[in-house]
């Protein structure tokens, strides 16, 4: 898969540091999440794609049928072509390590990312994730890192399909962080910072290297 399967936005950062991909909400588009990726790894080289499907002119990453009915056919088309899209800047950028972050719609794609191709991401951000069926894992997620964010209150993403996910995730192996609000579908400060945490470098122990 090219690099130009979608069209996409680069903040490029030190060479051989970490890549991150930044994936959209849907009637968002490459610009949304470009800043907040910048402060969660200043060093890392953001790579921020538009989805490729536009539900009544908002762009998406595949198609659904109604609210949390998804395309099964397109969802497995948009995941194997964002898998390529991940593997070819992957194979270009030589990074130390790849991280995902997404919110809603990108949380979606990026979680079935997740699923096909288990040892793409060294971490994944999920923001506000619907997954309403059961995910195959192909593979194991042994020694992956997985934040979920989530409202208490959010009529897209029902509480208990996010717990429901939570499970499978820990499950196949992953190391699962969950952070909630009391609210709904937005964004809210604490959020913001339990990714910052996430995304913050590992500390070195003294006398390490």
């Amino acid at each position: 898969m090219s690099k130009d399967a979608y069209i996409y936005k680069v903040l490029p950062g030190t060479p051989g540091s970490p890549l991150l991909f930044v994936l959209h909400g849907t009637g968002a588009d490459e610009n949304q999440l470009l800043g907040f990726g910048r402060e969660l790894m200043p060093s890392a080289t953001i790579v921020s794609p538009r989805g490729d499907v536009s539900e009544h002119g908002a762009p998406r990453f595949f198609r659904r049928t109604g609210e949390g009915v998804y395309d099964m056919d397109d969802l497995a088309r948009a995941t194997s072509k964002m898998a390529g899209f991940v593997k070819a800047h992957v194979g270009t950028a030589k990074p130390s390590a790849v991280f995902g972050l997404g919110y809603s719609n990108g949380a979606n794609i990026l979680a079935s990312v997740v699923f096909a191709e288990p040892g793409l991401f060294d971490g994944a951000t999920l923001m506000h994730p619907l997954i309403p069926f059961e995910p195959r894992v192909q593979g194991r997620l042994a020694g992956r890192r997985i934040l979920i964010t989530a409202g208490r209150r959010d009529p897209i993403c029902p509480p208990k399909l996010t717990s429901r996910l939570e499970a499978y995730l820990r499950a196949d192996g992953a190391d699962v962080t969950v952070e909630w609000h009391d609210g709904g579908h937005e964004v809210r400060p604490n959020e913001i910072e339990a990714a910052r945490r996430f995304f913050a470098p590992a500390p070195v122990a003294e006398g390490g290297k």
